[in-house]
């Protein structure tokens, strides 16, 4: 069937962008919503730190091994039924995290949530690329990027409205109902004519190839910097800056506002001018911001990081919409679940190595892992070789994007999934 054919029409196609959506949204809450309960995790099961903070690495470890198979599985058993069976495994291992008796199982429950969430987040975005038509395809990856990072940005709010009314099991007993709902609407609205396509001759090559590669690496780069800015920015504010935590979180809620408010129209100028012209664009926006931030916020303080944040995050969600766009139009139709789920490992990959080497980088900087013992200037050198080291890495990856072909220009964008 050719994709032409398999369009839906625009009422539907709106059900079907809220489903897939919710989805993506219930994906981010999962990773971030468990966070902001840790010390009270701590206090009622008596438990180390170590053994708490499994809670999360559970999730993003599950969630981080299983995007691949998740994409595999969708690419050869249609991406609905593979995508509600994600949607029912995270709804019933929510369920079962909120009546959790001890902390052992609630960390197997919680890796079984992020098996689920490996399936939402990856078929999402193959779902939509598939059922989006030719000229509103970026505009449907930035509205993706939008709602991952609502849910993102949103975890931990309600994670600290739910916790003094209904004590920690209220974090996950909430994420039920919305995942029962979720695959309600998917059961309704989501067609059945995507995915599992009999391959043909001419789709036998290895998906991981030449053409998708270079995606892949500027997208782990891109993922280590932004969670750079995640672990070191809060330390950087409140030891370096003196900000109490109130004023932290106000100055770090400022990137996920933005995110939020730049995802639609980063896809819109990717339909508007192509992926190549807007993938560059964003990793420029991100050189700026990362050099700005090596050296703006010890000149003129807080206000220099602000404004340093206003420029890196809108070349996040322009390089985002640009480059899923661009590479899941390299590939067959049938093989965009398995894409997905490698953009989404190669996400998650940079997401680790930004909170572990990058944050290696930052205490080497300041020269002692002790941060609380570090005095201003220490910070302050801390910061200014961590994103010295963070704009060479966009350095690179710009580099890789306009000599590699890590996006084509939205005329071969267009080419390329016709000729699929």
């Amino acid at each position: 069937m050719e994709q032409a054919e398999a369009r839906v029409s625009e009422k539907r196609q709106s059900a079907i962008t809220a489903t897939l959506a919710l989805s993506m949204l219930l994906a981010s809450l999962g990773t971030s919503i468990a966070n902001i309960a840790l010390p009270t995790l701590a206090e009622t099961f008596s438990a180390p730190f170590a053994q708490v903070q499994a809670v999360v690495v559970a999730y993003l470890a599950a969630l981080t091994i299983s995007v691949i198979v998740a994409g595999q599985l969708g690419d050869r058993h249609g991406l609905k039924p593979m995508l509600m069976a994600g949607l029912g495994l995270f709804a019933a291992a929510s369920l079962l995290c909120s009546v959790a008796s001890n902390l052992w199982l609630l960390i197997g429950f919680r890796t079984l949530q992020g098996i689920g969430a490996a399936f939402l987040m990856t078929l999402s975005m193959a779902f939509m690329r598939e059922t989006a038509t030719e000229t509103r395809v970026g505009r449907a990856m930035g509205l993706l990027g939008t709602v991952s990072a609502l849910g993102t940005a949103l975890g931990p709010s309600l994670g600290g409205l739910l916790i003094p009314a209904t004590g920690w099991r209220g974090i996950f007993w909430i994420q039920f109902p919305l995942g029962a709902v979720a695959l309600i609407l998917a059961y309704v609205t989501l067609p059945d004519a995507f995915g599992q396509r009999k391959r043909s001759s001419t789709n036998q090559q290895p998906v991981l190839n030449r053409n998708l590669v270079p995606n892949l690496v500027v997208n782990l780069l891109v993922a280590a910097v932004m969670m750079t800015t995640l672990v070191v920015g809060p330390f950087y504010l409140s030891l370096g800056l003196g900000l109490k935590a109130a004023q932290v979180g106000f100055v770090m809620a400022i990137g996920p506002v933005i995110s939020i408010v730049s995802g639609v129209p980063s896809g819109r100028l990717v339909d508007a001018h192509g992926s190549g012209t807007v993938l560059a664009l964003g990793l420029a926006l991100m050189v700026a911001g990362t050099l700005l931030l090596a050296i703006i916020p010890n000149m003129i303080g807080v206000i220099g990081y602000v404004l340093s944040i206003i420029v890196l995050t809108p070349g996040y969600q322009l390089f985002q919409a640009a480059n899923n766009t661009a590479a899941l139009a390299n590939v067959p139709i049938d093989r965009r679940g398995t894409v997905s789920g490698l953009l989404g490992l190669s996400r998650n990959i940079g997401l680790i190595t930004g909170a572990s080497v990058m944050g290696a980088v930052f205490a080497f900087g300041i020269g002692t892992k002790a941060f609380s013992n570090a005095n201003a200037v220490a910070i302050a050198a801390g910061m200014r070789m961590t994103f010295l080291l963070a704009a060479g890495m966009m350095i690179l990856a710009l580099w890789i994007a306009l000599g590699h072909g890590a996006a084509p220009n939205a005329s071969g964008d267009r080419q390329r999934s016709h000729r699929k």
